[in-house]
């Protein structure tokens, strides 16, 4: 995807290649009204794409995956502690309640697990697909009407 120069401009802001100052006065004589800035931001959400077009988006930077990570080694070690005490409960015959409490807390660990798995980690990739026709339309060549 072709990139414009503002978005060059603000990159090189944050990496610290250009002061801000510099960035403002690069920036002076640029006239941006709402309706062109919300045309630019609506143009690539609500435009009809082809059918077969593959739509992705990129995944989160990376200081976003070292919280990541960190959130799942808090997952595997809840898991393993509740899955763990739950069969130590099962074999020194703890009563039924207690045992699905610690289940239940497995279970919802994992569901958790697998929420930031779908949310932060997986990327959207989205085929973009048209629905066919109901029915098959009559076509005149293929057609042959028997008399009986």
């Amino acid at each position: 995807m072709a990139r414009d120069t503002i978005s060059k401009l603000l990159d090189e802001v944050a990496s610290g290649k250009v002061s801000v100052e510099d960035a403002r006065k690069a920036l002076e004589g640029v006239d941006l009204d709402e309706d062109t800035y919300l045309a630019a931001v609506d143009h690539g959400v609500f435009n009809p794409v082809d059918a077969g077009t593959i739509v992705k988006a990129s995944l989160a930077p990376s200081g976003g995956s070292a919280l990541v990570i960190v959130f799942f080694l808090w997952g595997m070690f809840w898991t393993l502690y509740w899955s763990s005490s739950m069969l130590y409960g099962l074999f020194h015959h703890w009563d039924q309640q207690q045992l699905s409490y610690h289940l239940g807390m497995a279970f919802t660990t994992l569901v958790m697990m697998g929420i930031v798995y779908m949310k932060w980690v997986l990327p959207d990739l989205i085929i973009v697909k048209y629905r066919r026709n109901k029915y098959i339309p009559e076509h005149k060549k293929d057609w042959v009407e028997y008399k009986v």
